[in-house]
């Protein structure tokens, strides 16, 4: 049996109805795979692509794993920070080395920022806080000597949020050398980088079949160090009750993405056990105040009825069943500053006056959601509870990737969307949902809001140096996004994970990139 032919086998032989028990040196995950746009990490900014990104690649400095307010360093070695000169010098480690066997350069980081920045895609807008952009990318980048290089930026911002953004997914480095070999028509080999890896994480790429399955095989020359594991498989299993049957038989040893139902199927069974983890996952509704096909979009009093439309405690508590707790702004609990008030119920009485003052009749729109939980749950609840106020609301449910790509191309009209902050820090979430300056893919950006008090506010908190000044810029803002924005923030996560008795070392933390699995044994 050849290398290159394992990974079609171990699909085959999981994919039988044998009921064994899977490889010992092999974890099996299965969950949705249908988000997955692109696994290179200058474009990666779906859930389970983020979610994959962090077993492939590693980047200078990474959030702590039990602490992630703190940072450490990854590949590189020490830095320097000079705050007037709003630079970094960074030395990075000597003896680190890419999947490929490739020595870790300057000129990598370099080439992994530059591309970035420049091929400009959906998570671009984290590294654009910095004030890089495709057209100064090049003059902020500077190689010292072999293992030394100095970044500078040019917003407003402190050495502290700048290492920040640098601990993000998009700031991963990947080897120049092997991606440069497969560039396409100029693209930074962004073509081949969708469905293949060059990074230095604790796994590599085997193989990723679209819609099926992505197989990882060990990196035993990480500079993190070799995973216990050789093999991860993430199948894709878009049937929340499919994964459960599957963890139950043991055909897979971690099931992700399951529903309140099935959690609540599995909590006493043998075999298995339920991981409850604090996440900083946040759902909200969305207008698209761009699309003028519909003008109640734009409309802000349209906006203050649909938040006492929302069902809160019914979808939390009832539908979804304590996976969430009800959360009304844009910071989620446990980034510091988060406002805990919640001052929205449902109460279409007061959603019908809100519509007859402002002289809005036959109210309607249609509503993009990715079929799966908890958004079609959410959607659906949605669609009854709107009813109740005099709002006609059309579902539009489509696979992840497909709705990723509507909002993104900026044709809905209404989205239910997830959000996770890129970094510890409250301007994650300030830079996307009070911020548009028309060139970044933030959210207020693709849906419409024209908002530059707002861009003025944001760009004032970011350079506050005094921490509780800035804690209570941040709480003025969100209590403007809580009353008046297009935005109707409903409910906050706890990750649940189900994972077979004898998978041990399985670690995830508040983010969407924080799931590891290089510490895994069976």
């Amino acid at each position: 049996m050849t290398k290159k032919l394992l990974p079609l086998v171990i699909l085959t032989l999981l994919s039988a109805a044998s009921h064994a028990a899977t490889p010992p040196d092999t974890l099996v995950v299965a969950q949705g795979l249908d988000d997955i746009v692109s696994l290179d990490p200058a474009e990666a900014n779906e859930l389970s692509s983020i979610q994959t990104v962090p077993s492939l690649y590693q980047r200078l400095v990474q959030p702590d794993r039990e602490n992630p307010e703190k940072i450490n360093p990854v590949l590189a070695e020490s830095w320097q920070a000079d705050a007037a000169a709003k630079t970094l010098t960074i030395k990075l480690k000597s003896d680190a080395k890419f999947a490929s066997g490739n020595p870790l350069r300057p000129e990598d980081v370099i080439f992994s920022y530059t591309r970035a920045v420049t091929l400009n895609k959906s998570p671009a807008f984290i590294l654009n806080v910095l004030g890089w952009q495709p057209d100064n990318i090049a003059s902020q980048l500077k190689k010292v000597d072999a293992h030394t290089l100095q970044l500078h930026w040019t917003a407003d911002v402190s050495p502290a949020v700048a290492l920040n953004i640098l601990s993000t997914p998009i700031a991963s480095i990947v080897d120049e050398k092997q991606v440069s070999a497969n560039v396409n028509a100029g693209d930074f080999g962004n073509a081949w980088l969708k469905m293949h890896s060059a990074g230095s994480g604790a796994f590599k790429m085997r193989v990723y079949q679209p819609h099926q399955a992505i197989v990882l095989e060990a990196n035993p020359t990480s500079p993190g160090g070799a995973p216990a594991l050789k093999n991860i498989i993430i199948k894709n299993v878009p049937d929340p009750a499919s994964r459960r049957l599957l963890i139950l038989q043991g055909d897979a040893d971690v099931a992700r993405d399951l529903g309140a139902d099935q959690i609540s199927a599995l909590s006493d069974k043998k075999g298995v056990k339920v991981l409850s983890i604090p996440s900083a996952e946040q759902n909200y509704l969305v207008f698209n105040t761009g699309n003028s096909a519909n003008p109640l979009l734009n409309n802000p009093a349209f906006w203050e009825a649909a938040r006492w439309l929302v069902d809160y405690n019914g979808i939390t508590k009832d539908l979804l069943k304590g996976q969430y707790f009800v959360h009304q702004s844009f910071l989620p609990v446990g980034l510091p500053g988060a406002l805990e008030d919640n001052p929205f119920t449902f109460d279409p009485a007061k959603a019908k006056a809100i519509l007859a003052k402002a002289g809005i009749k036959d109210a309607h729109f249609t509503l993009d959601v990715e079929n799966k939980p908890p958004f079609i749950t959410l959607a659906q609840s949605m669609q009854a509870s709107f009813a109740q106020g005099g709002v006609k609301v059309d579902l539009l449910p489509a696979a992840g990737s497909q709705v990723y790509a509507r909002v993104r191309a900026k044709q809905h009209q209404a989205a239910i969307r997830l959000w996770i902050p890129d970094y510890f820090d409250a301007h994650s979430n300030a830079s996307a949902f009070a911020w548009n300056d028309g060139k970044s893919s933030t959210v207020a950006g693709l849906n419409g809001w024209q908002i530059p008090e707002l861009n003025n506010a944001t760009l004032a908190a970011v350079a506050e140096p005094d921490a509780a000044k800035r804690r209570d810029l941040y709480k003025k803002m969100q209590q403007e996004l809580q009353h008046a924005s297009p935005y109707v923030f409903v409910d906050q996560g706890k990750t649940q994970i189900v994972v077979r008795d004898n998978v041990k070392g399985y670690q995830q933390g508040l983010n969407a990139d924080m799931v590891w699995y290089d510490r895994v044994t069976k």
